[in-house]
């Protein structure tokens, strides 16, 4: 390995963000997984959950938008917001049947990956 592969790669773009990319797998997971929900859940649970995970996202690139720490903290405190409510979304659709436990763990170890991250960046900027 030389000098170049050792540095740290500067972060440029919200694509860039760990808490992004880890939280875009989970968005891609859940809905793939959400088309497997009934269609009664159409305007229930389904657009719940997809609307939460992908705010997640969007949250974590607007911060990163912004200028100032204020700015970029509340917005991450509101991605850390929806992962959280995306969790409990994914655990009760597990208890109502529309995910297995297999597939429930899967996601719910991504959701906490992204909380982890999204934590590590509220850290980092308070």
């Amino acid at each position: 390995m030389n000098e170049l592969d050792i540095q740290i790669k500067k972060i440029e773009k919200f694509q860039d963000l760990d808490a992004w990319k880890e939280g875009h797998k989970l968005v891609i997971e859940v809905y793939k997984i959400s088309r497997l929900f009934p269609k009664e859940e159409s305007f229930g649970l389904t657009s719940q959950i997809r609307r939460a995970v992908v705010s997640v996202t969007s949250n974590i690139a607007e911060g990163f938008g912004r200028q100032s720490y204020k700015d970029k903290n509340n917005f991450y405190q509101m991605a850390f917001g929806s992962i959280i409510e995306v969790r409990n979304q994914l655990l009760i659709s597990r208890d109502v049947g529309y995910i297995n436990q297999s597939n429930f763990e899967t996601l719910d170890n991504q959701a906490i990956k992204v909380e982890k991250i999204c934590r590590g960046l509220i850290k980092k900027i308070s």
